[in-house]
């Protein structure tokens, strides 16, 4: 289902949005139905990483330290 509407667009806006639909040999309509979706497209929820990317099997490498504290590496 569609609903038609009527909007007032400047002279100059329309010319641009007449002058790129030729350009991309689509219709004015479709480019301003584009828009619009594309303004109003819900946003995309951030998901926060609690894992690490990449795991790994087998030890640590001797740059990943366990047992130190971290305010001598930090400080010392």
């Amino acid at each position: 289902m569609s609903v038609r509407t009527t909007i007032d667009i400047p002279d100059d806006l329309y010319s641009t949005l007449r002058e790129r639909a030729a350009r991309e040999k689509v219709s004015i309509r479709s480019l301003v139905i584009l828009s619009i979706e594309e303004k109003f497209k819900p946003e995309r929820r951030r998901v926060r990483m609690t894992v690490p990317l990449i795991r790994c099997k087998g030890k640590l490498g001797p740059l990943f330290p366990t047992n130190e504290n971290p305010y001598d590496l930090i400080f010392g």
